[in-house]
């Protein structure tokens, strides 16, 4: 066994459940995939995984070499990251997950700044609302609103964050002031489609638009944005944003916000890594300097 090539596929494999989502992950055709892990099963004379109609699973002795394989692949992405940054320079891919909100509103207005910074550096930002499991490597880092389940992970909350009640000037000079919660059953509510949400909202939220009127849901916060400027309703928006929009203005202050929370989590095999940790610094900068808009 010395082709760390079929060790990857192996992985791909056991984290995909299946050759054919292995090889769509790794961009290489099924024949490829299953030719590997069959060479790798030969050298170790010993069955790696049950192929099956639904996919495959991992014989015990898969689920033991997975263990030393996710080291070998741990020790790999050390000595490149060393090799990388040798001469003092930050290089190579990292792939964060976040929030929309997070991603559009404070990462990408400093992606010119964090490239400055590090040349060599390529940053992919991925919605964190899509299945991506960091214990898997499918991301290197990621920002969620709630604390990890994944008790691997190293999590660190990196700020608190309100949301409240916005409206633009234009649905308030077209519907009038809104003055009390009670007046809220007559208006419209901006929010997301309800059987596709994919975070745990509030019940207080839920109670307001369960008792409003109801013009347009969306899967994306970025989505009901726009909407709440354009004026089709009253939107539930981030304060660090909305609050800083000329266009909008904070409706009920008093009455309606709640705070929630971004956490980042990353793997523990790759929180040293030189380009990983570059870019969990760069994140916790960023909040710092935003830190009187939280």
């Amino acid at each position: 066994m010395d082709n760390w090539d079929d060790i990857r596929i192996f992985l791909a494999v056991a984290r995909n459940g299946g050759m054919t989502a292995a090889a769509q992950n790794l961009n290489v055709n099924h024949t490829t995939v299953a030719r590997r892990l069959s060479s790798l099963e030969t050298a170790l004379k010993t069955r790696l995984v049950l192929r099956t109609t639904a996919g495959v699973t991992l014989t015990p002795a898969g689920t033991d070499f997975m263990r030393f394989a996710e080291r070998m692949e741990a020790e790999v992405l050390a000595a490149d990251q060393h090799l990388r940054s040798k001469d003092g320079k930050i290089a190579g891919k990292v792939r964060l997950a976040t929030r929309e909100a997070f991603g559009q509103w404070l990462v990408c207005p400093r992606i010119g700044e964090l490239h400055a910074r590090y040349p060599d550096l390529v940053l992919e930002l991925v919605p964190e609302s899509r299945t991506f499991n960091l214990l898997n490597h499918d991301v290197d880092i990621s920002v969620t609103v709630t604390h990890p389940s994944q008790n691997r992970l190293i999590a660190q909350k990196l700020t608190d964050y309100r949301l409240g009640l916005f409206a633009s000037h234009q649905y308030l000079e077209r519907e009038g002031p809104v003055k009390s919660l009670g007046d809220l059953k007559n208006r419209q509510v901006i929010w997301y489609v309800e059987d596709m949400i994919d975070m745990d909202v509030p019940r207080y939220f839920k109670d307001i638009v369960s008792t409003s009127r109801s013009t347009f849901r969306a899967t994306n916060i970025l989505a009901q944005y726009a909407a709440t400027v354009s004026g089709a309703g009253l939107g539930i928006l981030q304060l660090y944003r909305a609050g800083q929009d000329p266009a909008l203005v904070r409706v009920l202050p008093d009455e309606v916000e709640e705070t929630l929370s971004y956490w980042m989590s990353v793997h523990p095999d790759s929180r040293n890594l030189p380009n990983v940790r570059a870019v969990m610094d760069f994140l916790i900068e960023i909040i710092r300097d935003k830190k009187d808009l939280f």
